[in-house]
């Protein structure tokens, strides 16, 4: 089994920032010789090593770009070979991969207390800043009054290549993680935060049977003049139901309170009303296959909110009670 090494200026930078051929083939490790120069008799230092864990890279083939996919495996899958387990799908892998990945250790008690699962980091483009590459692949359109700066010298921002990206995660990374692993393809989660949660209602409305649970934290909605609102509406013209499991999250400072001094209101973007109203219209539409519920977490932030959704998410989707 491959183990993954990653310094701790990665996991740092990547954290700070909050984002095949057809032979997928793993990334080397890091080679954890001393440095040359070092003072002889120091202490050995070593990259910090997530145990039971992968990194294959994938080239999107119709988009031209390399990505790495991280792959953590339960504690029982060594020692319980003829089980199959969920799979859990995160978007901005740096981030949300090392957290999801110790809420399931310390939440799950060993299986009691959350299902067992097989846990897939869907990480940045190579070559790509984290926000470079997440505004790119995770937003449904390219907004006409858009005033990004771009963060990488000599190219121009990008948008609006979310349905390109999700080609990709179809027709290859679900493909990898069902031929090279114990997964019930019949109960994947796909995970994400802001723009990775925007990312999430972009596959609802799309493939809504893409994955069979969804959650959604802080979804960007105000994106683009709320485009996702009008595409909403633009799947229920067309369809009788969607069959899909979505639990919807968000802060209580998310929300815009004119005049207040409070930092941690946001000051454009009401994400709560936003979030409020896609529940509505989606509940309203009386879809058999549909199960949606949503959460507005009290005394939280756009990032403090973050954790909690996917901690109850992850316990809504995955409880033992609710495992077959």
């Amino acid at each position: 089994m491959l183990l993954v090494r990653m310094t701790a200026f990665a996991l740092t930078s990547a954290i700070a920032m909050a984002a095949c051929s057809r032979a997928a083939a793993p990334v080397a490790s890091v080679n954890p010789r001393p440095a040359a120069g070092a003072v002889s008799g120091a202490p050995d230092v070593r990259p910090y090593v997530l145990e039971n864990t992968e990194v294959r890279e994938l080239v999107a083939e119709e988009l031209g770009r390399s990505y790495p996919v991280l792959v953590s495996l339960p504690e029982s899958y060594g020692s319980n070979p003829t089980h199959r387990y969920p799979v859990v799908f995160v978007t901005d892998a740096p981030y949300s991969f090392p957290l999801v990945r110790s809420m399931a250790a310390r939440m799950g008690n060993h299986g009691e207390g959350l299902e067992e699962f097989v846990l897939v980091g869907l990480a940045y483009a190579k070559g790509d800043t984290p926000a470079y590459s997440r505004r790119r692949d995770y937003t449904p359109s390219t907004p006409a009054d858009s005033d990004v700066t771009s963060d990488m010298p000599g190219r121009a921002p990008a948008f609006g290549q979310a349905e390109a990206y999700r080609r990709f995660l179809a027709g290859q990374v679900l493909p990898l993680i069902a031929a090279r692993y114990r997964v019930d393809m019949r109960r994947k989660v796909l995970a994400g935060h802001s723009y990775g949660a925007l990312l999430g209602a972009h596959v609802l409305l799309t493939e809504p049977t893409m994955f069979e649970h969804y959650i959604l934290s802080s979804p960007s909605l105000w994106f683009d003049g709320k485009v996702m609102l009008d595409r909403e509406a633009s799947y229920a013209r067309s369809h009788e139901d969607m069959v899909a499991k979505v639990f919807l999250s968000v802060g209580a400072f998310e929300t815009v309170v004119p005049g207040s001094n409070d930092s941690r209101y946001n000051r454009t973007n009401d994400l709560v009303r936003d979030m409020q109203l896609f529940h509505a219209r989606l509940a309203g539409r009386h879809y058999p296959g549909l199960h949606i519920q949503s959460r507005v977490w009290a005394d939280e932030d756009h990032l403090s909110g973050n954790p909690i959704a996917f901690a109850r998410g992850l316990a809504w989707a995955l409880s033992p009670r609710a495992s077959p």
